[in-house]
């Protein structure tokens, strides 16, 4: 039963972001849903490390600068460095009220953000063969995504010029998908997310250490 409970996502799991003031909210992200992204994350920690033959580390977000507002959404993250993960590109799993989300992010704190969006540019077309269900972010702290099809070379040459600009790629599962309710499925979804998503990880890798 312990592996049913730690490895996928419940309606009150969600519900955790309706909960009114910071201490409560993050009394319940941490009872709720981090002992799941610590479990999830260790498989995926274990299965990309293997696919890209590098040592990741797995990062749980801990709000630790909020002292007001409550995070309306909370997410693991998964990166090279041991140390953090914001100004690398990283994996994110994720939660807001009413979706997960399996994402490649690089946002804003990324250095080298020119470098790996004039690679992006680059493989565009590329890009736009992953498939039609994907969506993409261009500000982690909002729910909003515009879907692939809809997406530009304008947002990938925004994301290189704007200092804020971020850009997240991956897919969106509604609070009410059945693949949540089942381990096995969600995990096998965001394997194959990121499989589709590595030669831009490695892009981005590659920029960033060129």
């Amino acid at each position: 039963m312990v592996f049913v409970e730690l490895r996928h996502f419940t309606k009150e799991d969600f519900q955790t972001f309706t909960i009114d003031g910071l201490d409560e909210r993050m009394e319940a992200i941490q009872n709720r849903i981090q002992p799941k992204f610590q479990a999830i994350g260790e498989e995926l920690v274990s299965y990309l490390s293997e696919k890209i033959d590098q040592e990741l580390y797995l990062h749980i977000a801990r709000h630790a600068r909020r002292s007001v507002n409550p995070p309306n959404d909370t997410w693991l993250a998964i990166a090279d460095n041991k140390r953090g993960y914001k100004k690398h590109p990283h994996f994110q799993v994720g939660l807001f009220d009413d979706h997960l989300f399996i994402w490649l992010a690089l946002i804003y704190e990324l250095p080298n953000k020119s470098k790996i969006a004039a690679s992006y540019l680059d493989h565009f077309e590329e890009i736009k063969t992953l498939p039609a269900s994907f969506v993409v972010s261009l500000d982690h702290t909002k729910k909003d995504a515009i879907s692939l099809e809809a997406l530009t070379e304008k947002e990938i040459e925004r994301f290189r010029d704007v200092k804020k600009a971020e850009f997240l790629i991956g897919r969106h599962l509604s609070y009410d998908d059945p693949i949540l309710q089942n381990d096995k499925e969600l995990f096998t979804t965001i394997t194959e997310t990121y499989e589709q998503l590595l030669p831009l990880y490695k892009l981005a890798i590659d920029s960033r250490d060129a």
